[in-house]
């Protein structure tokens, strides 16, 4: 099935003299890519990266142009024009990106630069963008683990740091003790979880010093596992005893176990206490 909005691999399966008709391998669907986007050599059964979305007649039409943003994804845009169906949006593709009057938090005006989600209107089934982000935040409760690398869209300034939009599906923040070089509005940058709070949202870090030590200690811990046999520590263990064998505190001790529990290369015994498994 062509998917509008995003990019996917098809195959030439005819050529004509305005372009070539494409196909997903195994599929009979066809949509156009015009001429103009034709590679210079060309042939039936070629494959190619493509990116689907409807023309100005409402048709899907395959481009191999890269628009700005995709089906499932925020960024920031800016209006082209406005008339009396909403607001168009320069999205880097030969026709702009509409956004209905009823998916505008304020009434968009031209030359303004707004953050939009884009998604198929499954009514008109177009690619569209709304303007009312919140409503495709926060669906799913984030499953992380500290120290884990995402990707972060700077939303918005505030006293304490940044809002951001964390892979495009959680909402999150980078507080400015967390900032160790200057960031901007508008920006993509890579962040590292510190954790995930009750609320779902995501508390994040510039400084991946604090991945890099818990991925030291975990490997730490699984030497000594390795050489040991078992270790006789576990959540009761006094934190003095895990200092003296880990170097560690006994938080950090606990956070490394975790990470290594949940990626099934350790095991803790009925006693509480951590092995490998078998």
């Amino acid at each position: 099935m062509i998917e509008l909005g995003k990019y996917q691999t098809m195959e030439i399966r005819r050529l004509v003299d305005f372009g070539a008709y494409l196909s997903r391998p195994g599929e009979d669907e066809e949509v156009l890519l015009p001429a103009r986007y034709l590679p210079e050599e060309h042939e039936v059964g070629q494959q190619l990266e493509v990116f689907v979305y409807n023309d100005s007649d409402d048709r899907p039409v395959a481009v191999t142009e890269h628009p700005y943003a995709t089906v499932g994804e925020f960024a920031f845009l800016s209006v082209n024009a406005v008339n009396d169906v909403g607001a168009f949006m320069d999205w880097g593709l030969p026709k702009d990106l509409l956004v209905p009057y009823s998916e505008q938090k304020v009434k968009m005006r031209r030359g303004g630069i707004y953050l939009v989600y884009v998604y198929v209107d499954k009514t008109s089934n177009r690619v569209v963008a709304s303007a009312k982000v919140e409503k495709f935040l926060g669906n799913a409760y984030p499953d992380y683990r500290p120290g884990q690398k995402v990707s972060a869209l700077v939303v918005e300034h505030t006293p304490i740091g940044y809002k951001v939009i964390v892979d495009n599906l959680h909402r999150g923040i980078i507080y400015a003790n967390e900032i160790f070089r200057p960031i901007e509005l508008e920006e993509t940058v890579t962040a590292f979880v510190k954790q995930v709070r009750p609320d779902g949202k995501i508390d994040l870090t510039l400084n991946d010093k604090a991945r890099k030590r818990q991925d030291e200690l975990g490997e730490r811990i699984l030497a000594h596992l390795a050489q040991a046999g078992a270790a006789p520590v576990g959540d009761k263990t006094a934190p003095e005893v895990i200092e003296m064998i880990f170097s560690c505190s006994k938080k950090d001790f606990k956070k490394a176990v975790g990470h290594l529990y949940r990626d099934k290369k350790i095991v803790i015994t009925p006693e509480g206490t951590l092995a490998l498994p078998e």
